[in-house]
């Protein structure tokens, strides 16, 4: 009996001129699941939020990646680090959400370590003779900066972040992604499987009916371009209509030309950076899959600096957060819909439009990563 990495290898064996959408078994199986935290999300780059986030030393946010807890930290000599947030005592997590502190104190025997992961105390251990502050230190992560998101990787030989993303690097230069200002950021969790999401955001096949009571008046199916994209990435752009909000380019805007001023661009860096990219704004989700049947979501958004720097901006950050709500409650709607529909035994994958193109490459992806994690 085929098992659900099976039947993937047999959908995406087919050209894209006949492709299908994923089988049921990869958003089902626990087993399934368990292939890609191993072959994915622990061997590849993995978002954990803006730079913006870490000004100050001692700032910090913890994130789970393969059910292992780590955490990012600006360290007392300012850089910024990722590191193991598990204590090297009796391995009780450490820090939890995000915030700032001055030291890293274990909540259950009050272990305390520098910012950069030397242990600097420990309650009653003098009497141990096998003992040494000096011989623990939390184990450190590859961490680096990219177009101004932070990224870790626990895997000591995934490629160079940056020659891995070179394409996309030159795909968004005219947006100077670098600088937009982010202005919100929320963790959410939705009953739905981590690959739906990212599949919803991966197309704008259905922007004109899930989101018609938001932007789905702003875009034409005719005016949609989905290009092939990369070993580490997809994408698709379209052109939004000239009148809606914060989506163009402000008018002081001398950089962007032609249809630049009025083209977003929607990102997917493998596994689960998702971001819609605009002259005005960006909005993204970082996922986490929390089983087959939910995903943690790192949701977040902000404004180029046009608009950041526009005397009504305080307005336009207030717009910005109410519109992309309600395109995200329409989201959640549409892929929770979706995550039950794939309950069903009677449910069965159709035909994929070539609109859709980047879904069948997503699907190229995880495929030949677990079958190159299975056979390395």
């Amino acid at each position: 009996m085929k098992d659900a990495v099976d039947e993937l290898a047999e959908t995406v064996a087919a050209p894209f001129e006949q492709a299908h959408a994923m089988p049921r078994s990869v958003y089902m199986s626990d087993d399934f699941l368990g292939e890609e935290l191993e072959h994915v999300f622990a061997r590849e780059w993995v978002c954990v939020g803006r730079i913006g986030q870490f000004q100050n030393k001692g700032d910090y946010v913890t994130a789970d990646i393969a059910g292992r807890p780590i955490m990012v930290i600006r360290d007392g000599d300012g850089t910024l680090r990722a590191q193991s947030n598990v204590c090297l005592h009796r391995m009780s997590p450490l820090l939890n959400g995000q915030g700032n502190t001055k030291s890293i104190v274990c909540p259950y025997h009050a272990w305390t370590y520098n910012l950069d992961g030397q242990l600097r105390g420990a309650p009653a251990m003098t009497r141990n003779e096998g003992f040494s502050r000096d011989g623990y230190c939390l184990p450190q992560i590859r961490c680096e900066v990219w177009e101004g998101w932070v990224m870790v990787t626990l895997n000591p030989g995934a490629p160079d972040l940056h020659a891995h993303l070179a394409d996309v690097t030159k795909l968004v230069a005219p947006y100077e992604m670098q600088n937009y200002t982010q202005t919100f950021q929320e963790r959410l969790n939705w009953n739905t499987n981590w690959k739906v999401l990212a599949e919803n955001f991966m197309e704008s096949y259905h922007l004109p009916v899930c989101h018609a009571d938001t932007i789905g008046g702003f875009v034409n199916l005719e005016e949609m371009d989905c290009p092939p994209g990369g070993p580490a990435y997809n994408y698709h752009a379209i052109l939004k209509d000239p009148d809606a909000p914060l989506t163009n380019a402000h008018p002081s805007n001398t950089t962007l030309k032609g249809d630049l001023r009025r083209q977003t661009v929607l990102l997917t860096i493998y596994p689960a950076l998702l971001i819609t990219l605009t002259p005005g704004y960006f909005w993204y989700l970082c996922l986490t899959p929390d089983g087959p049947d939910r995903v943690d979501i790192i949701y977040g958004g902000g404004l180029s600096p046009d608009y950041v720097n526009d005397a009504d901006a305080q307005q336009h950050f207030a717009d910005l957060k109410d519109l992309l709500d309600r395109v995200n409650d329409e989201d959640r709607s549409c892929t929770e819909g979706v995550y039950r529909g794939l309950t069903s035994s009677l449910a069965k994958p159709g035909h994929l439009s070539h609109l859709e193109r980047p879904i069948y490459e997503f699907a190229t992806y995880l495929n030949d990563q677990i079958q190159k994690g299975r056979t390395g």
